[in-house]
């Protein structure tokens, strides 16, 4: 049904929006925020495939393929959750943001595509508002900085993910995707927590209760919603309204958190542009999107 496909889109936009809000409440270093949440992901992963029968077994070479996808996840979250960690949730979704610009300037060179210039040209925008956003307050550069290098993590992952994902079922990729990252974060963890020590590497109880809801609900949940209205909804228009997550974190962090006060007009501005991009590059993939579906009428007459 078309209106359960809505209800689960929309669903898993939220629990995305909410990733950025767990990754606030939770105390935990970065670090040990992405190692807890890999770990709790692959298990609830493989938990649904046994239920679901879904194929859980890859060879070799497939499991060492999706395990460069999982290192570039690792990098990722790392860096996104330390944005977060370093500034707010408003800033690290902001800059998370200028995926778009990243992925338009990186991806031509990854697929040996041609150029867009509108992409370009648009995502310039977003580029003049992490600007003004960079600018607002120097307590948050340090966080603003490692956004805007999560961006360029996630556009790297984004291309990739297309490019090796599309060999397995959607379930068992995301399976060894994760639990590779968990391999590859057990790996480096010692190392890391050398370097930036912590009290202690065990999670609060409301640490383990945010943490269960983020490998879970916001995780395997998020793709499983997402999945659910793909059989009814276009990829195209599920790409374009998850242009409204980052809108749905800054949302809930003003309402959880009351941001909203420790950001100016120098921020608004740029999230503006930001938005704008985003609006102005939806709008051109839709009137794209609409002559392909024309074109493929006229041809099937």
């Amino acid at each position: 049904m078309l209106s359960y496909a809505f209800i689960a889109l929309h669903l898993s936009i939220l629990f995305a929006g909410f990733t950025g809000v767990l990754g606030r409440l939770i105390t935990l270093n970065e670090g040990l925020l992405v190692w807890y949440r890999v770990m709790m992901a692959s298990g609830f992963f493989l938990l649904y495939l046994a239920i679901s029968r879904g194929q859980i077994r890859l060879g070799f070479k497939d499991i060492f393929r999706i395990a460069w996808v999982g290192l570039l996840l690792s990098i990722h979250w790392l860096l996104f959750y330390g944005s977060i960690k370093y500034s707010n949730v408003s800033i690290g979704v902001v800059c998370f943001a200028s995926v778009g610009f990243f992925t338009a300037i990186i991806d031509p060179f990854w697929s040996k595509r041609a150029f867009s210039i509108r992409e370009v040209a648009f995502s310039l925008l977003t580029i003049l508002g992490i600007a003004l956003i960079f600018h607002f307050d120097t307590r948050y550069q340090v966080g603003i900085i490692l956004g805007i290098l999560s961006a360029i993590a996630a556009s790297v992952l984004t291309i990739e993910t297309r490019r090796v994902g599309s060999d397995y079922p959607p379930m068992t990729f995301l399976f060894y995707e994760v639990l590779s990252s968990f391999v590859i974060m057990s790996a480096i963890l010692p190392i890391y927590l050398a370097i930036f020590p912590v009290e202690t590497i065990a999670p609060s109880v409301s640490d383990l209760i945010y943490l269960l809801l983020l490998s879970s609900f916001c995780t395997v949940g998020l793709f499983y919603f997402q999945l659910e209205a793909l059989k009814d909804l276009s990829a195209f228009t599920v790409n374009l309204s998850f242009n409204l997550e980052p809108v749905y974190s800054i949302i809930l962090a003003m309402i959880i958190f009351h941001e909203a006060k420790d950001l100016n007009f120098s921020f608004y501005i740029g999230l503006f542009l930001i938005c704008l991009s985003v609006l102005l590059q939806s709008y051109f993939h839709w009137k794209s999107y609409q002559k392909l579906q024309k074109s493929a009428a006229a041809r099937a007459r």
